[in-house]
């Protein structure tokens, strides 16, 4: 009597040496890893001239980037000239947009709360892909130098 054609491939696969997982394997620091977080919107000024800008937090040991910890604060503006860059340095790769820019009650909680998603979802996309990573002149200082300036860039 033969087996069911289950139970065959059960018993060809159960021969296979399977090796057991050290506990640094499953819960040490991953070969390669990126956290990139935007938080801590704070809104700035009076008037016409006010602003938010946001806190990017970079955690990694990927060796693009220069620092395996990082803070820094950036302005919407600053990201849309991130972005024209990005398109220009990397023809090769589908740059994400940007959340849209809001001209009525944009210093609304839940207005900023939404860029601040939106910017955060665009900075884990750009700054995760393998191409931006080797290719851009700018990704690095600009997620983690408290010093970057646009003016330091030809652009």
């Amino acid at each position: 009597m033969t087996s069911p054609p289950a139970q065959r491939t059960f018993d060809a696969t159960s021969r296979l040496k399977m090796k057991e997982q050290t506990i640094d394997e499953m819960y040490g620091i991953p070969e390669n890893f990126l956290e990139i977080e935007v938080r801590n919107p704070q809104t700035h000024g009076y008037g016409r001239k006010m602003f938010t800008d946001y806190e990017i937090v970079c955690r990694t040991n990927i060796p693009a980037f220069k620092l395996k910890q990082s803070s820094v604060r950036r302005r919407y503006s600053d990201f849309e000239w991130f972005r024209d860059v990005l398109e220009r340095e990397s023809s090769r790769v589908n740059i994400p947009s940007l959340p849209g820019k809001v001209f009525t009650n944009r210093f609304a909680d839940e207005i900023i709360e939404a860029r601040r998603e939106g910017l955060e979802r665009f900075l884990q996309i750009v700054a995760g892909h393998p191409l931006i990573q080797t290719g851009s002149k700018v990704l690095s200082a600009f997620i983690q130098d408290p010093n970057f300036s646009r003016e330091n860039y030809n652009y």
